[in-house]
């Protein structure tokens, strides 16, 4: 295991196809970890840009996702990343995980771009391997 196979952050094929159809509807996205504010601690999904970091957010990593097959309406089949952002107090709590992003049925009461869908995005998380944290220490 070398640290380039190494990631804090994945994204499920369903949260891909999700993403993909957003970015042609907003251009660029992002996600910042929410820690508690206006849903719970959802993965709240933005243009990118339009949530302002700062020396008090932590980049987790970048989702690859694929802009779905190159024949479906309006995708290009190209590979597109999405940077993941935490707070760096709530990482210092969450600095042992893996968080994996999903998409579920329902609206979450944030500000998130998948809002209108009528779906949401979580998380899914795991402790990182004994392997994996000493990669990514």
């Amino acid at each position: 295991m070398t640290d380039d196979t190494i990631s804090r952050v994945a994204v499920t094929d369903a949260a891909a196809e999700l993403l993909a159809r957003l970015r042609r509807q907003h251009g660029e996205l992002m996600f910042h970890q929410s820690g508690g504010c206006c849903d719970g601690s959802s993965p709240m999904c933005y243009p990118d840009g339009d949530f302002l970091l700062g020396d008090a957010d932590v980049h987790l990593g970048d989702l690859a996702v694929t802009d779905g097959p190159a024949d479906e309406p309006g995708a290009t089949g190209e590979t597109f990343a999405v940077p993941v952002w935490m707070s760096r107090a709530q990482f210092e709590y969450w600095r042992h995980t893996h968080l994996t992003i999903d998409v579920v049925p329902g609206r979450g009461a944030g500000f998130s771009v998948e809002a209108p869908e009528g779906v949401r995005f979580l998380i899914r998380s795991r402790l990182l391997t004994d392997a994996e944290w000493g990669a990514l220490r």
